[in-house]
Order: C-alpha cells, then sequence, then structure tokens
C-alpha cells in the first residue's frame, strides 16, 4: 500500500498566523472538501485543491462540520454556541443556537436530520420542523455518527461513556468502557460498508485504545486513523496495522475519506490540509501454472491457473517454533522469524519434496511424525526415515506432549483402547493403560499425572497415570483438554456445551458449539467448523467449589487464572474466615484491601509474639466483618470480655456491653459510662451526658455542660453534694454561678471552700458593699480588695466625698487628698467658695490625720502629700 499526495495546502488568518483543522467534511459526490478552520468555513476543490470561497458567519472557532447525504445542506457548529445550516450554493439560510459551544454535528444519512451536540445537551433538528428538539446528557459530547439506516445516533463523551439513542433521542444502549473518564471518548465512526447489513461501531479514545462494538454482523474492510503521533495510518477490521499513510508536523486533528474512492484527507493543528491517494498494490506470485496471491491484505491463496483449482493444505501442525504444512507433492517446515514469543513471522526452514499419504501429521523441533493406519514414521527434516512403530490397532489420536529437543514424548491412542507413551528418540512404545473402548481423543494433565481419554461411546473418562486407577468419568463428550496452568481442571465439549470440571467436583456447563482442542488459563480454544476462536472462560464456579470445601489454597490457584474483584473479596473473606492468612493475604492484595491486610499483619504479629489461639483471631476477623455479636460470643468464650466491653462501647452499643461488665473493673464502669456519656454529647443529648458524667465520676465535665447550659439548679446540688476539698470543680460551679449572675450561690460555693477573698472579690464585682464591709470588719487584710474598688465606684457615681473617705479608709491616703484638692480646685473654679472653704477645712483634716498617723515617722509618699497640700 503507497500513500500518494495529491495536494497539500496550509490555511492561515490575515495575520499570518496558523489555523487549526477541527473537521473536515466531503460533499456526497466527492467533489468540495468543507473544512473548519478558525472561525471560517473554508470550501475546496478536491481535485487540485483551489479554494472556492471561504464562508463567514461565525464569530469564535469552528469545531465541527457535516454535509447531508443527499448534497443539499451542510452544517458547521462554532464555539460562539451556534449551528450554520448552509445550502450546497454556498448559502447560510438558517442559525440556531445551544447553550454551550458546539462540539459536533452529524446528519442523519436517510432522513437528513441534524444532530448538533455541545457540553450539556444535543439536539435534534429537521427541515419539517420549526423547533430544535433538545436533551440533556450527563457528560462533554465529544463526536457523535448514525448508522447506515439512520436509526440510531452514537454519542462519545468526556466521562468515556458511549449512549447509543434513537432518532427521538432516546438512550436504548450505554457502553461503559474500562477507561472511564481517564479515557474520553474522542472519535467514532460507524462501518459505512454498504455491503454490509449490519452496524460496527469503531471507538478511539484519549486512552489509546481502538475498540469496535459490534450491534449485528461482521466488520468492515479497513479504518483509518491519525491522532498525537503526528500521523495517519491504515488499519485492517480486525485492528491489524497495515501501514503509515501520511506523516505530518503537528498532531492530526481529524481524517476523512472521499466517498467511494480511495482517496484520504487530514487535518492538522497546524493548518495543514493533506490529500492522499491511496494505491493499493497487487501482491502475487507465478510460476508457471500456479498463482499465489493476497487476499483481504493479511491471507495467502495458491491457485492453479489452468484447472482452476486452488492449492490444497491437507495437513497443518504446529510445535513450539515449527510449522509444518503439508501439500499434495511436498511438506514445507517453518521456522518462528525471532525468539520473540509474540512474533508473528514464519520463514521457511526446510523442504521435504516427496509426496506422502498420512492420517495424521504432527511436527517436532527436529522432526516430522507421520501417521500411516498402524504405523508409525519419525522423519528429519532432510527426508531420512529415523525410526517405525507398528501399532497393534489402528492409530486413532496422537499429539506431542513435550519434551527436549530431538527428544519429545507423543500420546498415542488406538483404537482397541491402547494408550502410548511414545519417545522420537526410543524405538519401544511405552504402554500406559488399556481400556476395553476405542480411544476418540485423549490429553495428559501438566504434571504428567492423569490421563483424560474420550472413548467411542463418547465417555470422557480421567485415569491416575501411576495407578492406572479410574478416577471419574463424565458422558456426553466429544473432546478434551487439561488446563495447562492448573493440575485439576480439565474441559470437554459435546452435545452443544462446554464442560469445566474440576478436581472431583461437579461439572460447570455452558452452551458452546465445536470442539475443545487446548484450555490455557481463563481461556478455552475451540473449533468450530473452520473457525478457530478462543473463549474467556470465567473460574468463579470452580472456585466457590473449592471454597465450599474449605480449600482455599486451590481456590486461590483457581482464582489467578482469572475472576471477577468480587469473587477475589469473597475467597479472601473465607479464607480469613477458615483462619488461612497466608491465601487470605494474598487475595487482599488482589483487591487492594488495606484494613484487612492492616488486620492480617496484626495477627500475624501477634502469633510472632507467641499468640495461638486461634479463636481469639476469628473473633477479631468477625469484629472487623461486622458480625459483632459472633465476635462478642467468642470473645467471652476465650475469656476476653474486656475486648467485647471495648468493642460494643466503641460501637455505642451500651446495651450489650453492660452485659460483659459482671465484676469487672471498676474502671472499665467508669470508661463505659464515660464513653456512654461522650456519645450522648456527640448527639445533642446534654441533659442525658452531664448525668452519665456525674455517674461516672467525671465532674468537669459535667459541669461544662450543665453550666453551659445555665441549669442552676443542677449546678447548685452538684456544689452542695461535692466535698470541700474538691476545689477545681466547685471552683468551675462558682464561676459558673458568677457568670449566671446567681451570686448568691457563687457565695455559697466561696464559702464551702473557705476561699474568703474570692468571696469578698464576688461581693465586690456584684457591688455588694454591706457584705463586702462585713467580711472586711472580720478580715481587715481585706481592706485594699474592697475599699479602694469602693472608692473608685463611688467616684464612678460622682460620690467623691464618700470616694475619698473610702480612700482614706484603705490606706491609699495619696488617692484621698488628690480627690479632696479636685474637689477644691473645681469648687474655687466655679466660684462655690463655701464648698471650697469646706473642701479646704477636711483638706486640713486630712493632712493633720496624716501627721498623726506619722508621728513616728513620715514616708516619702506622705511627705510629698503634705508638702502638696499645704502649697
Amino acid at each position: 500500500m503507497r500513500a500518494v499526495p495529491t495536494w497539500i495546502d496550509k490555511v492561515h488568518d490575515r495575520d499570518k498566523v496558523e489555523q487549526c483543522i477541527y473537521d473536515l467534511a466531503f460533499k456526497p459526490d466527492g467533489t468540495q472538501l468543507i473544512v473548519a478552520a478558525g472561525n471560517r468555513v473554508l470550501v475546496y476543490d478536491t481535485s487540485d485543491g483551489t479554494l472556492i470561497q471561504p464562508l463567514k458567519g461565525h464569530k469564535d472557532t469552528v469545531y465541527c462540520v457535516a454535509y447531508a447525504k443527499d448534497g443539499k445542506r451542510f452544517a458547521s457548529g462554532s464555539a460562539d454556541k451556534s449551528i450554520i445550516i448552509w445550502t450546497s450554493k454556498l448559502e447560510g439560510i438558517l442559525k440556531y443556537t445551544h447553550n454551550d459551544s458546539i462540539q459536533c454535528v452529524a446528519y442523519n444519512p436517510v432522513t437528513h436530520q441534524l444532530a448538533s451536540c455541545s457540553s450539556g445537551d444535543f439536539g435534534l433538528w429537521s427541515p419539517e420542523q420549526k423547533s430544535v428538539s433538545k436533551h440533556k446528557v450527563s457528560s462533554k459530547i465529544t463526536c457523535c455518527g448514525w448508522t447506515n439506516d439512520g436509526q440510531y445516533l452514537a454519542l462519545g463523551m468526556m466521562n468515556g461513556v458511549v449512549s447509543i439513542r434513537n432518532k427521538n433521542g432516546e438512550e436504548k444502549v450505554k457502553i461503559e468502557r474500562p477507561g472511564g473518564s481517564a479515557s474520553p471518548i474522542w472519535s467514532i465512526t460507524w462501518n459505512p460498508s454498504k455491503d454490509e447489513h449490519n452496524d460496527i461501531l469503531a471507538v478511539a479514545d484519549w486512552g489509546q485504545r481502538l475498540s469496535f462494538y459490534q450491534l449485528s454482523g461482521k466488520q468492515g474492510e479497513y479504518i483509518v486513523m491519525g491522532g498525537s503521533d503526528k500521523q495517519a495510518s491504515l488499519y485492517t477490521k480486525d485492528g491489524v496495522r497495515l501501514g503509515t499513510i501520511g506523516e505530518q508536523n503537528s498532531w492530526v486533528w481529524t481524517c476523512r475519506v472521499k466517498p467511494d474512492s480511495n482517496y484520504v484527507v487530514l487535518g492538522c493543528q497546524d493548518g495543514t490540509i493533506a490529500f492522499y491517494q491511496l494505491i493499493f498494490s497487487t501482491v502475487h506470485g507465478l510460476y508457471k501454472d500456479r498463482y499465489a496471491y493476497r487476499d483481504c491484505m493479511t491471507d495467502v491463496i495458491v491457485q492453479h491457473l489452468i484447472t482452476e483449482q486452488k492449492e490444497l493444505v491437507k495437513k497443518i501442525a504446529i510445535y513450539r517454533n515449527r510449522l509444518a504444512i503439508q501439500l499434495p507433492e511436498k511438506i514445507l517446515i517453518y521456522e518462528l522469524y525471532s525468539d520473540d514469543s509474540s512474533d508473528m513471522h514464519y520463514r521457511v526452514k526446510e523442504k521435504i519434496c516427496r509426496r506422502f499419504e498420512c492420517n495424521l501429521l504432527v511436527v517436532c523441533s527436529q522432526h516430522i511424525i507421520l501417521c500411516q493406519e498402524k504405523r508409525l514414521q519419525c522423519l528429519s527434516f532432510t527426508s531420512v526415515k529415523e525410526k517405525e512403530w507398528l501399532m497393534e490397532s489402528l492409530i486413532r489420536y496422537i499429539k506431542v506432549i513435550g519434551g527436549p529437543p530431538g527428544r519429545e514424548g507423543l500420546l498415542v491412542g488406538l483404537k482397541n483402547g491402547a494408550i502410548l507413551k511414545i519417545f522420537v528418540d526410543n524405538p519401544f512404545a511405552i504402554t500406559l493403560l488399556k481400556q476395553s473402548t476405542s480411544v476418540r481423543c485423549l490429553d495428559m494433565s501438566a504434571s504428567r499425572n492423569k490421563l483424560a481419554v474420550v472413548d467411542e461411546h463418547n465417555t470422557c473418562l480421567v485415569y491416575d497415570i501411576r495407578t492406572k486407577e479410574l478416577l471419574f468419568q463424565e458422558p456426553n463428550a466429544n473432546s478434551v483438554a487439561w488446563n495447562t496452568q492448573c493440575e485439576d481442571m480439565l474441559c470437554f465439549s459435546g452435545s452443544g456445551y462446554l464442560n469445566i470440571k474440576a478436581s472431583n467436583f461437579p461439572v460447570h456447563q455452558q452452551k458452546l458449539q465445536g470442539f475443545v482442542v487446548g484450555y490455557n488459563g481463563s481461556k478455552i480454544f475451540c473449533l468450530h467448523v473452520y473457525s478457530m476462536s478462543a473463549v474467556e472462560v470465567p473460574q468463579s464456579a470452580p472456585m466457590y467449589q473449592y471454597l465450599e470445601r474449605k480449600m482455599f489454597r486451590e481456590a486461590y490457584q483457581i482464582a489467578c487464572l482469572g475472576v471477577t474483584d468480587s469473587d477475589w473479596r469473597d475467597l479472601a473473606t473465607e479464607a480469613l474466615e477458615g483462619l488461612d492468612f497466608d491465601t487470605a493475604k494474598k487475595a487482599f492484595i488482589r483487591v487492594r484491601d488495606l484494613r484487612y491486610l492492616e488486620l492480617i499483619n496484626s495477627i500475624e504479629e501477634r502469633k510472632k509474639r507467641g499468640e495461638s489461639n486461634n479463636e481469639l483471631f476469628l473473633a477479631d476477623v468477625f469484629a472487623y466483618q461486622g458480625k459483632f455479636h459472633e465476635a462478642a460470643k467468642l470473645y467471652k468464650k476465650t475469656g476476653s470480655d474486656p475486648r467485647a466491653l471495648s468493642m460494643y462501647t466503641d460501637l455505642r452499643m451500651f446495651e450489650y456491653a453492660k452485659e460483659f461488665l459482671g465484676s469487672a473493673d471498676p474502671k472499665d464502669t467508669k470508661m463505659l459510662i464515660t464513653k456512654q456519656a461522650d456519645w450522648a454529647k456527640n448527639i445533642n443529648e446534654p441533659r442525658a451526658a452531664a448525668e452519665m458524667y456525674l455517674s461516672a465520676g467525671e465532674h468537669l465535665k459535667a459541669i461544662d455542660i450543665i453550666g453551659d447550659h445555665g441549669w442552676v439548679d443542677m449546678l447548685i446540688d452538684i456544689a452542695r453534694k461535692l466535698d470541700k476539698a474538691e476545689r477545681e470543680p466547685l471552683s468551675k460551679c462558682a464561676s459558673y454561678f458568677k457568670k449566671l449572675k446567681h451570686h448568691g450561690y457563687a457565695a455559697e460555693t466561696y464559702s464551702k471552700m473557705g476561699d474568703l477573698r474570692a468571696l469578698v472579690l464576688l461581693h465586690v464585682d456584684a457591688c455588694h458593699w454591706d457584705e463586702a464591709f462585713e467580711l472586711v470588719e472580720r478580715h481587715p487584710q481585706f481592706r485594699d480588695d474592697v475599699y479602694v474598688p469602693y472608692a473608685q465606684w463611688l467616684a464612678e457615681n460622682d460620690r467623691f466625698e464618700e470616694a475619698q473617705k473610702a480612700f482614706h479608709k484603705a490606706g491609699r491616703q495619696g488617692e484621698a487628698v488628690k480627690v479632696l484638692e479636685q474637689l477644691t480646685h473645681n469648687a474655687v473654679v466655679e466660684s462655690r467658695f463655701n464648698d471650697a472653704a469646706y473642701y479646704y477645712w477636711m483638706l486640713s483634716m486630712q493632712c493633720l490625720d496624716i501627721a498623726r498617723a506619722s508621728s513616728t515617722w513620715l514616708s516619702s509618699t506622705t511627705c510629698t502629700t503634705l508638702s502638696s497640700a499645704t502649697r
């Protein structure tokens, strides 16, 4: 396949800035190309790439364009939230808007209904209706497309979902892809083949995944795909990459195929529009009258031109890196081109140019084995017969079971029921066992310990090779295969069913046509007519069979073949309850359950410290699982009542917790009541919480709740019941009484505490001076605490003379004199001379009292006061 550039153009705006090509659309007859570039719609002539006309009408970037199948109209959608309908004569005839920028548009190929999609909804418009019916969606729509019959519309969304809608916008199918919102859908397209009667949807996402969704029928022939790798590539209908169409200098944002031709156009980030012609070369070879050619890019057909017969491939055998193909006159031996296990390239190694008549053919590393009725012949790749084995009966089945190169082993089943093992380097056959019925199919388990045989009566019989004992048999079988990764699992087919059997458990069935030829992990290889297919079979059923028997390690081996996350969790839980911590740990790692892994780790640490009570471990497991009553029973059985008490207390199940108090430590009782009180507080039951704190002896917490809610009666009851030595809760009670303006209760509390100074300060703060004076008379040491605030209070209430006396009584001579001086000065200034004379007299008497009180000595402050007064 070659891609030849026909023409290339690069789009710039007036300032020579490159304009990204967001979308392309061909006119149905292929003569014109519609391009979304910048805020313009460009129309090109596809024959030579000339620009026919730029169309203006959008005010912002144009994201999408689409042409109707009848060629009469095309549409453009823009970031300015509008859709413009244009005629084939390049005239705008209609404009409508959405609430968000337009992401994609698509015309129904039959009804010519237009689907326009934005970030929050999509609309459906047709020429027959005036209004646009709009439908809300849960995620931004990035792409859309109609089926060939116009019955369904596919919407690709930013959250990774593909929504299939009918013509009325109703959702019919929702495809949730594995990547989810991490892999937004970016492009979808239906198979456009007119020869197909079925619908195939190809979906590409930002997770670099190309997927095919087949609503019914087969897929199309080729797919063109471009993206962030800056190139467009051609793929087959099966997703096999065939080659590169064109490499660009920036991301390929869009690509389209010209109708009914091999032309492809690409639109790029840097404004490049590249138009290519794809030329599919004829890959063939001719030798005399034999013609070989390639079909569908990947198949080779050999044809005899004179007789019009195609070459018959008589036998095919494959083993490891060897492939043998028997043609009528020769055998071709191929080998893998490289050691890569995924490599599909074979090259010819040897040719055996002889005509062979054989019933069966198998290939080994260095030999070809031919089966001719009762005879087996071993040939080297150079056609030398090295060994020959003659059997006592017709050979019905032969299979290579592996071995070193040049020494491989073969399983051979005979018509008389004999089963033999033959090594290609040994001239003698080894009889494994002999049964009474003819062999149709056989296989050996991975460890070579078991043999499965299908006989002529369609019965599957399984033997122990060492003891020759028949382990079990199952009816309705036509072929059998052991699992190459699990010793005890086999499958057999028959009567339209696939049967999977694990160990001696009952068979699990599901419908399947064909013959089983292999079983590897969770995949079963089935041949139906000429088609070989790999069937993914969930291993849940056999895993649960092992779980029922508490065979956790075997169940884990089955689960490793392929089960769902919920199956892994069930296995982990069952193994944990069965105290198989190693299996449980491996299973929980699979589902990334850190909580249970922490539990298992803690149990393992306790085991290392010498703990060995499995019932106690199981109780912890039940507690983690939420089986609290079962856990409590086991705690009680193992004498671990405190664990049960702690569990129920943490769960706020206090009634159950009380059952485990009994004669327990009083500390446990206090802890229980305290936690119950905490819970009551948290659920906004403060009175109940306070009462519980009191019963638990948590007086401070109870007082805080009662005080904050202003329940004075409860508070004074607590204060009266408390011992006077409990100073902290009593002090807190008194502070709440002060805060709540209940000074009598506060005074009572301070009196009970014997805190006289606090009592004095309480009376002072409440301006209860008489009570304060009484206390001062009995306790003169608090004179300053009473008279100074009293004097200040008098001064603040304009009772200065009384304030002066109070300062004098408090021994604050300086403040007393200062008050008299201020009173005297004010009287003189205000010409109240009688008052001034009186104040001077009082001042003199004050000075005389000071002198008398200081007859023996005078302090510096007193001297200063006297000198100031005499001035």
